[in-house]
């Protein structure tokens, strides 16, 4: 009773406001005008505001369905399902019907939508609001209050269908009874006639998207076989043409793994930070499809050096001469990664690390020559320290000068030489800093900063740009930071050169990438021969232990 009231009440507001006439006007003499004498044009706007009408009195009654069952204490109800099919039957109500990897069908009455993602959609009892199906057909026999939509799939209406939005179908087509209704006109969306349908397209979503792999044994994904095979043929082509830069790549990644994988994560994790620093630069903004272009080169070979690098896991026990190329080793391995695409969810993992990781090593490799370069570059460091090192260089007086005795004519050992006073490659040759101590340092140098940025700004939302920009300037103008002094610590490059600005903004901004994944950039130090952390690998610098008594200034 209820809702017939209030169904009642609605429709008559409407057609209230649908009149656009008073009362006492109906008592005038003028004849009626005809629908067939007026224009078109005036036609066309009159029944489209008789379907806004309609639409509105469907739009009310499912306000008043809805506020009847609030009142009666029911909730919405929602049938959703995941890697299952969802189904409403006949002479049952639902606000919305969706099923995700499988098909959404419904025979009741739907308040808002049916949606299948990756399946089917039908809908042959009314629908509030569309019909959607996203790489799935969509069949409609029943009114829907709006749209029907297919993303890859056909659109078919059969005898009782009436749509009043519009009908759309992308990558498909539209079949329509004579007898359905569609107010809002359709639209083929297709993809030219070598594209068809795309089928191709959907095979590839049903067999290998949804099961987490590129590739699967279905001859209805026949052309990513072809595809992957062509890939591969040019990995071996690399091999071929570039065996020398491959060869150094592949040793990079078997003898320093530990220091590839981080490579593969800061080069990840900085790329996209790269690309956006030179877009909001006017020159850097015009050397992005450059980089962008490298990237892809990069990440093309990169993925040529680890089947390589797999391949010669495999080829280096056969013993056959012919094997030991890295073409041949390029092919099996990419034969082997094949293989692993078409396993679930692990082909998708192996592509994602294979191309990571490729690229990681790329960029690892240039590193290493280019420093490699620089260490070359520098042979007067490299002149001063051997002479320092050899004994004839010292004078037979400084010994004897150095020398001193005590009151109770014991002789006292030389002083050790300033820290100040060191070179760097004698500093590098120094005892590396443990974990604890540098930690200790940082603590002393966080509750340093911590309390000045506390005075300047009691949200402490600059505290970590605060230390990172106080850990640069103070490693670029004393190699060390106070509490890097009080610990007897000091910062210095691995090739023997002075700290620039460079080395120390690159190195504060690695802390950040050290930080970020639970600090296990930081807890590197613990595992690494030299005792690098991440941000240490990336500048190329060292934290040693010195004599004690370095001055701050």
């Amino acid at each position: 009773m209820r809702r017939s009231f209030v169904c009642f009440f609605a429709i008559a507001v409407l057609a209230g406001l649908g009149s656009t006439q008073p009362a006492f006007a109906q008592e005038e003499t003028t004849p009626p005008v005809e629908l067939d004498d007026l224009p078109r044009s005036v036609e066309r706007e009159i029944e489209q505001a008789e379907r806004e009408i309609e639409r509105a009195q469907r739009a009310a009654e499912r306000a008043a369905d809805r506020a009847e069952r609030h009142m009666d204490g029911r909730n919405d109800r929602v049938i959703v399902n995941i890697g299952d099919n969802s189904s409403l039957p006949a002479g049952e109500y639902a606000d919305a019907v969706i099923a995700v990897l499988g098909s959404a069908s419904s025979a009741g009455e739907v308040g808002e939508a049916v949606v299948a993602i990756g399946g089917n959609a039908s809908a042959t009892g009314p629908v509030g609001e569309g019909v959607v199906a996203l790489f799935g057909n969509v069949y409609v026999d029943s009114e829907v209050g709006e749209d029907v939509v297919a993303v890859f799939g056909n659109v078919q209406l059969g005898p009782n269908a009436v749509v009043n939005g519009e009908t759309v179908s992308v990558g498909g087509a539209i079949t329509r009874d004579p007898a359905s209704k569609v107010h809002g006109g359709q639209q083929q969306i297709a993809f030219g006639k070598h594209f068809g349908d795309l089928k191709w397209l959907k095979a590839w979503f049903e067999q290998c998207l949804l099961y987490g792999r590129p590739l699967a044994f279905d001859q209805s994904v026949a052309w990513a076989w072809w595809l992957a095979a062509g890939f591969l043929g040019l990995y071996v082509l690399l091999a071929v043409m570039f065996d020398g830069a491959l060869q150094r790549c592949v040793t990079t990644l078997e003898e320093r793994p530990g220091e590839s994988v981080i490579a593969t994560i800061l080069s990840v994790l900085l790329s996209p930070i790269l690309i956006i620093v030179m877009l909001i630069t006017i020159i850097g903004a015009a050397l992005v499809p450059f980089l962008a272009l490298g990237m892809f080169c990069a990440a093309l070979f990169g993925k040529a050096v680890v089947l390589a690098t797999l391949g010669r896991r495999i080829t280096r026990f056969t013993g056959i001469g012919a094997f030991g190329h890295l073409a041949v080793a390029t092919l099996i391995g990419g034969l082997i990664v094949l293989l692993l695409y078409t396993v679930p969810v692990l082909g998708f993992i192996v592509s994602n690390i294979v191309g990571a990781l490729g690229f990681g090593v790329v960029i690892y490799t240039l590193l290493l020559a280019q420093r490699a370069r620089s260490a070359a570059a520098a042979p007067a460091v490299q002149t001063v320290a051997a002479s320092s090192a050899a004994p004839s260089a010292i004078p037979p007086d400084a010994t004897i000068a150095s020398t001193a005795v005590a009151g109770d004519g014991s002789t006292v050992p030389p002083p050790s030489a300033a820290p100040e006073n060191l070179s760097n490659i004698e500093l590098n040759s120094q005892p590396r800093a443990g974990f604890w101590i540098r930690m200790g340092a940082l603590a002393l140098d966080a509750l340093i900063v911590g309390i000045l940025v506390k005075w300047v700004d009691p949200s402490d939302e600059l505290f970590l740009v605060a230390l990172a920009g106080y850990g640069a300037l103070m490693w670029k103008l004393k190699g060390t930071t106070v509490g890097g002094i009080v610990c007897n610590l000091r910062v210095v490059r691995t090739d023997g050169r002075d700290i620039e600005w460079e080395t120390a903004i690159v190195r504060a901004l690695g802390c950040f990438l050290s930080l970020i994944p639970a600090g296990l950039g930081f807890i590197w130090m613990v595992f690494d021969n030299n005792r690098q952390t991440w941000h240490d690998k990336i500048a190329g610098t060292v934290v040693v232990r010195v004599p004690r008594n370095t001055p701050l200034v």
